[in-house]
């Protein structure tokens, strides 16, 4: 049985009672809240395994509390929106979510995507992932998820850091957008290939520039790859 912490957080008392209920019954132990000042508040005292977060709260909503949240922790955050538009999806991933759930979802669906998370999450305490990878003024670490470059430790949200370490392991070699779901995300996530570009835009945003002997870069039509340089 599982014993991890889910922090959940909607105004819809509703749905946290039938989030709590199915949540506990997996074994999962729960705290409700329903506002967004509540959810900083319980995020640092409670120090959940995960937070399910509504976007539509009172007094902070959620891309707000997202943003608060990863200022000081990279625990894993499932965006629970009414919206299904891309923008929404998008502005998450951008902020740190590391998945979304549109309303109305399914409530095994939610449950698969919570175990699936925090599988990943949970990636560095397995002996077989304690992993690095070193090019020019580069390294990545899967053992302690570090990512340094000039030396210099760098603040990247785990998936960031397994995407990164998973194209550096395989410097040269095109991967499409599908086959990075697949073996970074892992084959019971739910996203769309737009969840691959966000997270390597993020890349790139403190990789650009750092060195002339590799490059995180795009395959036009096909996907990404770690291109380096004699």
């Amino acid at each position: 049985m599982s014993n991890e912490k889910i922090l959940i957080v909607d105004d819809d008392i509703n749905i946290c009672e039938l989030l709590r209920l199915y949540l506990e019954k997996e074994g999962f132990t729960t705290k409700i809240v329903n506002d967004g000042m509540s959810a900083i508040s319980a995020f640092k005292q409670e120090e959940p395994d995960l937070m399910l977060l509504d976007i539509m709260l009172p007094q902070l909503d959620g891309w707000q509390v997202c943003r608060e949240i990863r200022k000081f922790s990279y625990k894993p955050i499932i965006m629970l929106t009414a919206k299904g538009e891309t923008f929404d999806k998008v502005l998450g991933l951008e902020l740190g979510a590391d998945d979304y759930v549109t309303k109305p979802f399914d409530t095994k669906e939610i449950v698969a995507r919570i175990k699936a998370v925090l599988r990943r999450s949970g990636a560095s305490s397995s002996p077989e992932t304690v992993k690095e990878v070193n090019f020019d003024k580069l390294s990545v670490n899967l053992e302690n998820y570090e990512m340094k470059v000039n030396g210099v430790q760098i603040d990247t949200p785990p998936k960031e850091l397994e995407l990164i370490f998973h194209l550096a392991s395989n410097p040269n070699r095109v991967f499409s957008r599908d086959q990075l779901l697949d073996e970074v995300w892992g084959f019971d996530y739910y996203g769309d290939s737009r969840t691959v570009d966000v997270h390597v835009k993020r890349l790139r945003e403190k990789l650009e520039g750092v060195s002339d002997k590799w490059e995180l870069k795009t395959v036009w039509g096909v996907g990404y790859k770690f291109e380096t340089k004699d």
